[in-house]
């Protein structure tokens, strides 16, 4: 029988709560749906009580279904029948609850204060056995704790499920709380919730959430998986299996020339470097010996890319080395605050780090040494040479072997079918001379700079500022110094995901760059410019009020900070279009400066690209006038879904695509990526599917995978992500499953870029140890 929920009330007490202390009594149950009463009023919006009683579950659990409706958004209100709620004495909100679905349910939670404020948050509720939701009563989110994302629920403590929530955001007065609403995102077919206690909590439970969730490896202490350590043995037995493995698929021999290039696919000039050509109608990298490469990459091969700050939070790790432990040399400090959106609400983001990786490096593989410095003079005449004659000299602990590492991580990279080292990666493996690599411009300096809305890495630097080509000129000059002759660099890439618009499709995001330029002073050399433009263009004041549809009394009120600037209309097409011009003005003045220089102080390198993430059509239209190559970072299931690329053939340039990747959350790390599946054995599919719709867009020349190592649990120094993305986790184990997808996916490409090349010659794995390897033809693929 179907009851209205808007008739009926429930039991509560409406006064402050007795003061609750943490512990096991540390939770005072309010009311309980299962059994309503009189006191609490509960109102549907879109949703009913299909049942006059409640229902035991399988547990033996007594609980009160809530059925909602297919609707924009169903809702359960739960209102005291008389003034507000007291629960300032409270840290949180406990709703005992159970999915009623077979799947997860994205339940929407919100709490109301009398003065209006509102706490509100989202919760992935798998389904299962009941569980006891925590709704802090103040916001509270991940970042605080220095981490994109939380640790996933349900938390089993003391043999209970706690489903805390740790993102609300917003505000709420907890002394006067006047509702309490969950609700669901336009379902699709009817989803039932199962309820019952309603109570409060002494603590908000994030202590309990967050207390010892990295052991001593660095891995997430409560979760379980495959790849997953226990201890060194079994760090030190994978390690010698997957040593056999990578033996046995290098030794198959690669019909490719020493850089990765195809040997069976057409010939091109051989200009002993990199560079770009286009035959019958398909764009291609050719090596420097003339041969057709698809540059297969990964970001960030880095043996320095897992330290996370412990600092004010060591209650999060099981087991941090002490100071006498030989383990305590991977220990170190920095400072993140670096004021750009990507760290804003973060907490321990300075202070003292530990890297996991290069102890667990340790652990698996023994340690690099030098000798010790020579004994002090008081030591007695003859100690030190008789010591030296007798024994090795003693060993002072270094990080880790660096050079084995470099050793292993190429064989690595070339026996699942890569061929470039991608962006950010540690150059010292390019100087290895087994595998061509990138370099990016990292252009930083005191010049003016234009916020957008974006400004995720930062704001826009201002290309008309001398001190931004001054800038450009000394990284540029840098970064070449020591490869402008070095045939094994692919090229440079022009910065990385800079805020050329602000997200959204609307005016204001899409010449966000343009009415930021407007809202300066005229000391920022860019707005200078545009006014100038603008002068030009229409000589006075009238002229620009006329073409805009503006009243501007006077030339000098564009002048003054804070000038906004009319939205495009059709009345006014030139609003549009002086927009447009001003950031095609901008983005050919950015590209210029840095193109210019690269030609000077690297005449033989690629320039590569911006790697956007986010863009304009002028900004495009002039990467591709000044760079060799156009290159996007897509977190899409496909190329084709990150930029319409029939605009981009217009433009008639190659294209590389600077990072992809898939992240999910049943490997430990917490968050799943910018394009997250559901688990680890989708990974692999989903890599093979964006490789196969890359290689069908002919002005691809190659796709690079983010990124080569997982990032820690608790959140990597720079902003606190903590995804799984990697090819390998923290322990230093590769994910053999998605390992083995990548392999067999790269391994085709030269079947699908180059059908006429014979079966079985149209692999990517191997590629030889450098320059002193036997010749193509003959050599092995080790």
């Amino acid at each position: 029988m179907m009851r209205p929920l808007a008739s009926l009330f429930l039991a509560c007490c409406l006064t402050a709560p007795a003061v609750v202390t943490a512990g096991s009594e540390s939770e005072q149950t309010l009311f309980n749906l299962a059994r309503p009463t009189d006191v609490v009023q509960v109102s549907g919006k879109d949703a009913y009580l299909p049942e006059l009683t409640a229902e035991s579950t399988p547990e033996g659990e007594v609980l009160r279904r809530v059925v909602f409706n297919p609707a924009p958004e169903p809702s359960l209100r739960l209102t005291p029948q008389q003034g507000s709620w007291d629960w300032s004495k409270a840290g949180a909100v406990s709703l005992r609850i159970q999915n009623g679905m077979d799947w997860a349910l994205t339940l929407l939670v919100s709490l109301e204060s009398a003065d209006g404020k509102v706490l509100s948050g989202s919760v992935g509720l798998p389904s299962g056995p009941a569980q006891t939701l925590l709704l802090p009563l103040h916001a509270v989110s991940p970042r605080a704790q220095g981490m994109r994302a939380g640790p996933p629920m349900p938390l089993n403590l003391d043999g209970r499920r706690l489903f805390l929530v740790t993102t609300l955001e917003g505000d709420l007065d907890p002394a006067r709380v006047v509702s309490l609403t969950l609700s669901l995102s336009r379902p699709d077919v009817p989803q039932s919730l199962l309820l019952s206690r309603l109570g409060l909590r002494a603590d908000d439970g994030l202590q309990a959430a967050y207390q010892g969730i990295v052991d001593r490896y660095g891995q997430y202490s409560r979760g379980g998986w495959p790849e997953k350590v226990s201890g060194d043995e079994q760090l030190q037995a994978s390690a010698r299996q997957e040593r056999a493995q990578l033996d046995q698929w290098l030794a198959k021999p690669a019909q490719l020339d020493r850089f990765g290039g195809f040997l069976q696919g057409p010939a091109f000039p051989a200009k002993g470097f990199f560079h770009t050509t286009k035959q019958e109608g398909r764009w291609y990298l050719v090596t420097p010996e003339g041969h057709p490469f698809y540059s297969l990459g990964v970001n960030t091969v880095s043996s320095d890319n897992h330290r996370t700050y412990v600092e004010g939070r060591e209650a999060m790790f099981q087991a941090l080395p002490g100071a006498d432990d030989p383990l305590a040399v991977f220990y170190g400090a920095s400072d993140s605050r670096h004021g750009n959106a990507a760290g804003e609400g973060r907490g321990f983001d300075h202070g003292r780090w530990y890297d996991f990786y290069r102890a667990n490096l340790y652990r698996a593989y023994g340690q690099s040494c030098t000798p010790a410095p020579a004994q002090s003079s008081a030591a007695p005449a003859g100690a030190a040479t008789a010591l030296a004659t007798t024994a090795p000299p003693p060993c002072e602990p270094q990080a880790y072997d660096a050079q084995r590492w470099r050793s292993h991580t190429l064989d690595r990279l070339q026996a699942w079918g890569f061929n470039t080292l991608g962006n950010w990666s540690d150059l010292a493996l390019g100087a290895e001379r087994r595998m061509p690599y990138t370099i990016p411009l990292l252009i930083l300096g005191d010049y003016a700079s234009i916020p957008t809305g974006h400004d995720w890495w930062g704001s826009m630097p201002d290309p008309f500022d001398p001190r931004f080509a001054m800038a450009a000129e000394r990284a540029i000059a840098i970064a070449t110094r020591d490869h402008r002759d070095d045939p094994w660099l692919i090229g440079y890439f022009a910065d990385n995901e800079l805020s050329w618009a602000a997200p959204g499709v609307d005016p204001r995001s899409r010449y966000a760059l343009a009415y930021g330029t407007l809202r300066l002073t005229t000391d920022v050399p860019a707005k200078r410019a545009f006014l100038k433009q603008l002068r030009d263009k229409y000589r006075n004041q009238q002229g620009l009020s006329a073409a805009w549809g503006i009243d501007l009394p006077a030339w000098e009120l564009m002048e003054d900070p804070g000038f906004e600037a009319p939205l495009p209309s059709p009345e006014h097409p030139a609003i549009e279009e002086d927009l447009q011009r001003f950031q095609q003005l901008f983005a050919e003045t950015y590209f210029k400066t840095v193109a210019d220089s690269l030609k000077w102080h690297a005449p033989n390198h690629l320039l590569l690209g911006g790697r956007f993430a986010i863009s304009t059509p002028e900004a495009v239209a002039a990467c591709a006038r000044y760079c060799d190559v156009l290159s996007f970072n897509f977190y899409t299931r496909e190329p084709q879904q990150g930029y319409d690329f029939a605009a981009l053939r217009q433009l008639d340039k190659p294209v590389l695509v600077g990072e992809f990747g898939f992240g999910s959350r049943d490997r430990g790390p917490f968050w799943g990526g910018l394009q997250e599946l559901y688990k680890e054995e989708e990974r692999g599919p989903a890599y093979a599917r964006f490789l196969e719709r890359a290689l069908a867009e002919t002005s691809i020349v190659g796709v690079h995978w983010f990124q080569y190592l997982d990032q820690p649990v608790t959140g990597r120094l720079l902003d606190g992500e903590n995804g799984h993305l990697g090819l390998v986790g923290v322990t230093d184990r590769p994910f053999g499953g998605f390992v083995q997808a990548v392999r067999q996916a790269n391994l085709q490409v030269g079947k699908t870029l180059l059908p006429a090349a014979p079966q079985g010659q149209g692999g990517t794995a191997g590629g030889g140890k450098g320059e002193a390897a036997p010749p193509p033809a003959a050599m092995p693929a080790r």
